[in-house]
């Protein structure tokens, strides 16, 4: 009766929100990133954190997070958005896996398992409004923690207990046992006399169906369960109120077509995958009709996307290969992931605020939450925000117009951090991505990532070119068209010796005066490191418009024998013809160079000779100390340059992020064996406020600047090619430069 009762109210009734909101926004509005909270700064910043759930108070002004890495939970005051404060952490008994909160309480679930095979947890139910904020009941589970959801009207609490399997036994694949289930907490009164009770799953998937492995869970306005059994591909809808199991489905599969599935150090978007089970990983509902899952996979699958589904289990959408798409046009798509689960979607938030009803989808390997607005039941794309590195929990708070995303993957030594990131919805247009790019002949995005320096255009004050290093294959040349915001890449240029490609480390690029190109490739290995010793030579490239290579300059053998891993990091030229002369930086010291000297070569084009001045770098002034170097060199006219001088550090232990202007006038290079002459530097311009602006942690490596001939100056970010990185790339506007 109750089945048949529920399915004829979401025939009958309007789509009812979820999530309410007091106030309304038009489709002006988008997400702006306001603030990033480091989660170490909870504890200290030498500890191991892992922000993964966030919650929030019923106000909307305490955020409480999960912390497995450190087994506590942590909380952030946000009653002033975008300056959040630390308010300290919890100590929970094991790993807390998720957390929800009712009313006064955050009821957190907590993995408490000795092993996989007697898998136990508790619910920790902790009070927010005393004095000193405490635990004040233990309820246990019977099993392995996941997910925990919390009703809309507060009557239940639903927690998935995936006990979850052994990967290293046997081949790591179900069933084992013992099988997972959901405990139903209701919530009437104080927690004191909280009850729970079980729901058997077992016989219901039809994989594994002795091994269910419920996953996530969420709970609508009637108090109905949805709960994705991942490794099952399955999906499961529950009555809290009699715990009865009202309809089940086999989440299906997709086809996907032109997507990336070789890593080979190039993005291919010409493969496709056939029957991949969706295997969902998070779910939300969005309304009575609809529910929304993100197809992360884990065993055989993951379709890269995400799909609605009706409470019939019919599917109403489907991503397809959108998601890949739109990661690869602002260079967030993870090419050391092709042969995996791509992008891979792994949380989904839905919310209303105002008129606007909003789906929210977190790319795990992309480090991004794409944002689409609901229209006639269809997601029509809106933004993509960035985020820190692994965005695990996605929070809705539209009572006060905010979106919260916490990102689990934290690496002092890698320049990572755990954070929080708070966005507000905000009139105006959205202020990331700052590069994207235009579609190829072929309709599909230019791929782009790890974009290591820029050169203006000599004519044209509205073209910049940039080049991506190592990272990838292929070498090219990107035109980017800056009379947009975002910039557009509009156009790429394969580097070719001959009739083949070529795989260099272009780190600088620069205009010939005959509409040609001057890179340099950055060698690799250094002549006193037995560890990583010398595998390929610095390389000043010449080219024709077109990117034929039609001349490879090396430097000295006496010079090459002198050679450290930080080599070429920028080229400009000046001059023409017979007269053109071109000037490189190296990043950092070489064997033999006085402490803090690096040097500026010139190349002489007629006679063929390499000479060399000495540039004064700045000393490390972070608290992590590191090393400074040079990033990049740009002619100003006559015999002035400009270079980009920053500190091998991010976040906030970044200190010097700057431009440095200097003069050659009066000064005479020399050889190698010479006395190179020292120029004399003036700071331009402190680029800490610039990076500091977007609001997110300050990036390490502001890898390329430009001039162009009505003297604006840009900047933009190397950002890895997604790896150990979150992907952000900054594309900066500075206004003229002095």
């Amino acid at each position: 009766m109750r089945i048949a009762l529920w399915f004829g109210l979401v025939s009958a009734l309007a789509p009812a929100p979820r999530i309410a909101c007091a106030a309304g926004h038009d489709d002006g509005h988008v997400f702006q990133r306001i603030a990033t909270f480091p989660v170490f700064l909870n504890t200290d910043e030498g500890a191991q954190t892992g922000a993964e759930i966030v919650s929030a108070s019923e106000d909307g002004r305490l955020l409480i997070y999960t912390d497995s890495q450190s087994e506590r939970l942590g909380f952030v005051d946000i009653a002033e958005p975008g300056a959040p404060k630390p308010q300290g952490v919890l100590a929970m008994s094991g790993e807390p896996t998720s957390v929800a909160v009712s009313g006064p309480y955050a009821l957190a679930v907590v993995d408490t398992s000795p092993s996989f095979s007697a898998p136990s947890g508790e619910l920790a139910v902790v009070n927010l409004e005393t004095p000193d904020i405490v635990i004040v009941r233990r309820i246990d589970l019977g099993g392995q923690p996941d997910s925990i959801a919390v009703s809309p009207d507060r009557h239940y609490a639903a927690i998935t207990i995936e006990n979850e399997r052994d990967e290293e036994a046997g081949d790591g694949r179900p069933p084992q046992s013992p099988p997972g289930f959901v405990v139903i907490v209701d919530l009437q009164g104080p927690p004191a006399g909280w009850g729970t009770r079980k729901v058997d799953l077992v016989g219901i998937p039809g994989l594994f169906p002795g091994d269910p492995e419920p996953e996530f869970v969420d709970i609508d306005d009637r108090n109905i369960a949805v709960v994705t059994l991942q490794e099952n591909n399955h999906v499961v809808l529950i009555d809290l109120p009699t715990g009865k199991i009202l309809r089940h489905w086999d989440a299906g599969t997709v086809d996907l077509r032109q997507v990336d599935v070789i890593e080979n150090d190039l993005i291919e978007l010409d493969g496709e995958l056939n029957e991949v089970p969706r295997e969902p990983d998070a779910v939300a509902w969005i309304s009575p009709f609809r529910l929304a899952t993100a197809d992360e996979g884990d065993l055989d699958g993951g379709s890269r996307g995400f799909t609605f589904f009706d409470p019939k289990g019919q599917v109403r959408f489907a991503a397809g290969n959108a998601l890949e798409h739109g990661v690869t046009r602002i260079g967030h798509y993870p090419e050391d992931r092709s042969e995996n689960k791509g992008n891979e979607p792994e949380g989904v938030e839905y919310g209303q605020y105002g008129h606007d009803r909003f789906l929210f989808v977190g790319s795990e390997r992309s480090s991004v939450v794409s944002v689409y607005r609901i229209i006639l039941g269809r997601p029509q794309p809106v933004q993509v925000l960035p985020a820190g590195v692994g965005p695990e929990g996605i929070l809705a708070i539209p009572s006060r117009g905010l979106l919260v995303v916490a990102s689990e993957v934290d690496d002092a030594e890698a320049n990572i951090r755990s954070t929080i990131t708070i966005y507000a919805l905000e009139r105006g247009r959205p202020r990331y991505p700052t590069v994207r790019s235009a579609n190829r002949a072929d309709g599909l995005p230019i791929p782009w990532g790890a974009l290591s320096a820029l050169a203006a255009d000599r004519w044209d004050p509205h073209t910049l070119y940039t080049v991506y290093d190592s990272f990838y294959r292929e070498s090219r040349i990107f035109t980017l068209d800056i009379r947009r915001s975002p910039a557009v890449i509009t156009d790429e240029l394969v580097l070719r010796r001959g009739d083949e490609t070529v795989d260099l480390d272009l780190e600088g690029i620069a205009q010939r005066p005959d509409r040609g190109f001057w890179a340099v490739s950055e060698g690799a290995g250094s002549v006193d490191d037995p560890d990583r010793p010398v595998s390929s030579m610095n390389l000043l490239i010449k080219t024709t418009p077109l990117g034929a290579i039609v001349a490879e300059i090396r430097l000295p053998d006496p010079v090459n024998a002198l050679q450290r891993r930080f080599g070429f990091e920028g080229v400009a030229s000046v001059g023409r013809g017979a007269k053109e002369r071109v000037y490189v930086a190296f990043q950092r010291e070489w064997v033999g160079d006085p402490d803090n000297r690096v040097r500026i070569g010139r190349y002489d084009t007629a006679r063929g000779e390499w000479k060399f001045f000495y540039y004064p770098l700045d000393l490390p002034i972070s608290p992590a100390g590191g090393w400074v170097g040079l990033s990049e060199l740009v002619a100003l006219g006559g015999e002035t340059f400009a270079v980009i001088e920053r500190d091998n550090q991010a976040g906030t232990n970044a200190r010097i992020k700057r431009i440095y202007r200097f003069s050659i006038a009066g000064l005479e290079p020399q050889a190698q064996g010479g006395a190179f002459p020292l120029v004399e530097k003036t700071l331009v311009r402190d680029l800490m406020p610039d990076l500091e602006r977007p609001k997110g942690l300050v990036l390490e490596k502001v890898e390329g600047l430009a001039v162009n001939r009505s003297g604006r100056g840009f900047i933009v970010t190397d950002n890895d090619g997604v790896v150990d990185s979150s992907g952000e790339t900054q594309f900066l506007r500075l206004g003229e430069i002095d």
